[in-house]
């Protein structure tokens, strides 16, 4: 059941609270909010409590909260009519002779229209949604901590060393060394490394394995950072398939979560990217593949789909072969008291928000295709598999889609918080608001980016569910 309910639950929750933050900070600032609203369009359900109507509307593209404008009509075409014209009468429904437009005849007095707040407190009403969205997933990632406790790689195997030309000493270093302590301190897991390794003062950097110590120059002039050292060291990553894409080549060769894959054409195989160069370097080529399953060898074939990927050095694309076989979890979970449960749910949030915006920018520079961004389907299909995984994987699911649609709203298009604040510092600057026409011509457009958005975004999702549903009943 919990499955079921997942979609609605997650993305029903999110937008809630962003709307919660809009309206809570119009109440603070005395702006009148006659509708909070989960979606757009018609309403399905509606409740007045006290002088706003709470309503659940057809068109579930997100939210909105209603408040006393001047622009009134040239925001009536998305949330559902303007105040005048579904103004209630004498004798409908829940009409209130003491109450304000629109449910009773007395006029919004003009101190709380939102308008007649300074511009301070307007940016306050429009980025408290975003700032609510944060507090969520911060508050998740906090409480996920201390109760499941932090996910930590628990290797301190090397995997790969990468040669930084200002600290030669680093090639020292090989794949295979345990590293044991750090400038004297020893480590237990991949974190310890990295924080250390990154904490470290300007001098030498003294790193401990089982064959010796490496002394590399940090922070000094000339010499590289400890983030530059620590980003040029990689862990072990085993080559074990933790997980096979319906529909994907490796399902079709057989391929089982749980293989160990051995040799790959004959190339023996000790690290997953080992086993990422291999298929990369092969598009439509058939591979022979050894694995081990259950401690017996196995032998398969698969060829690696042919997938455009666009080189951000040289600007070009180029075909590289991709098998829909995703890695085995090898990380563990380390309990974590409040202080640094806080402390690190800050620093999931924040890596969170980070990687939205990579993403976003690559999708700008087109060095990721638009063809990647998943839609309500792919939200859907992601909070059914959360919710079978459990309460723990769905909250995370929540957090991670909070801190999207918080980022996401900061885009400057018009209806979304993002241009809705561009617009706001657009009339100060200006020194007087834009034409009724003006406005509403700019609503249209932010609306027919949205909804161009998303008609790509769920024509993707239909465009994979299909090949899914084809890879599962034709192999």
């Amino acid at each position: 059941m919990l499955a079921y309910l997942a979609p609605i639950f997650v993305f029903g929750l999110v937008i809630f609270v962003h709307e919660l933050g809009h309206f809570i900070a119009a109440k603070l600032t005395g702006v009148y909010a006659p509708r909070f609203s989960i979606g757009f369009g018609p309403a399905l359900f509606r409740r007045r409590r006290g002088e706003t109507e709470y309503v659940l509307a057809s068109l579930p593209l997100g939210g909105y909260v209603r408040m006393a404008s001047r622009h009134d009509a040239e925001t009536a075409f998305i949330e559902g009519g303007s105040e005048e014209t579904g103004a209630l009468k004498p004798g409908d429904k829940g009409y209130d002779p003491e109450g304000m437009m629109p449910f009773g005849p007395k006029p919004v007095p003009e101190s709380r229209w939102f308008e007649s707040k300074s511009l301070g407190a307007r940016l306050f009403i429009m980025i408290a949604g975003v700032t609510m969205n944060i507090l969520l997933a911060f508050l998740i990632y906090s409480a996920m901590n201390m109760i499941y406790g932090e996910p930590v790689i628990g290797t301190r195997v090397v995997g790969a060393v990468r040669a930084l030309p200002a600290a030669p000493a680093l090639s020292q270093l090989a794949p295979g060394d345990t590293i044991n302590a750090v400038n004297g301190q020893a480590v237990t897991t991949w974190g310890d490394i990295t924080d250390r390794i990154e904490a470290a003062p300007a001098g030498t950097l003294a790193i401990k394995t089982q064959r010796g110590t490496v002394g590399v120059p940090v922070g000094s002039a000339g010499a590289p950072t400890g983030k530059e050292i620590s980003d040029a060291i990689d862990f072990h990553i085993p080559p074990v398939i933790g997980e096979v894409l319906p529909g994907s080549a490796a399902l079709k060769s057989g391929m089982k979560a749980g293989d160990t894959i051995v040799t790959i054409s004959g190339q023996p195989v000790r690290t997953w990217p080992d086993l990422v160069k291999l298929v990369s370097a092969s598009p439509g080529v058939e591979l022979a593949i050894d694995v081990r399953r259950a401690g017996a060898p196995v032998s398969l074939k698969v060829t690696p789909l042919a997938t455009s990927e666009r080189d951000t050095a040289t600007k070009t694309s180029h075909d590289v072969g991709r098998i829909g076989a995703a890695v085995a979890d090898f990380t563990s979970r380390q309990p974590l008291g409040p202080i640094a449960a806080v402390s690190t749910g800050a620093r999931q949030t924040w890596f969170s928000a980070t990687q939205i915006v990579v993403t976003v920018r690559k999708l700008f520079t087109r060095q990721i295709s638009v063809k990647e961004l998943g839609g309500p389907i792919a939200i859907t299909r992601a909070s059914v598999a959360a919710g079978q995984s459990g309460l723990a994987g769905m909250f995370l699911l929540i957090a991670l889609l909070s801190v999207n649609v918080a980022v996401l709203n900061l885009l400057p298009i018009p209806i979304l918080d993002g241009g809705q604040i561009l617009i706001n510092v657009a009339e100060a600057v200006k020194g007087s608001a834009f034409s009724a026409r003006t406005r509403e011509y700019i609503l249209r457009v932010g609306l027919v980016a949205i909804l161009l958005i998303f008609a790509m975004s769920t024509y993707n999702d239909v465009v994979k569910l299909v090949r899914d549903v084809g890879g599962r009943l034709f192999g």
